[in-house]
C-alpha cells in the first residue's frame, strides 16, 4: 500500500507541476500579445498624429 500512495501521490505532484507550466506558458503568451497590440496601438496613434499634423500644415499654406 505504501508503494501505491507514493505513487499516487508523484503522479499528482506532477501533473501540478505541468498544469502549472502551462498555465505560466498560457500567461506569458497573453502577457506578451498584449504587448504586441499596444505597440500597434501606439503605432496607430503616432501615424494619425502625423496625419493631422500634415493635413494642418496643408490648410495653413492654403490659407497664406
Amino acid at each position: 500500500m505504501g508503494f501505491m500512495d507514493d505513487a499516487k501521490e508523484v503522479a499528482e505532484t506532477a501533473g501540478r507541476k505541468v498544469k502549472e507550466g502551462f498555465e505560466d506558458t498560457k500567461d506569458r503568451i497573453g502577457d506578451k500579445l498584449d504587448e504586441v497590440k499596444a505597440d500597434a496601438e501606439v503605432k496607430k496613434a503616432e501615424a494619425d498624429r502625423e496625419r493631422v499634423e500634415k493635413r494642418n500644415e496643408l490648410k495653413e499654406d492654403l490659407r497664406d
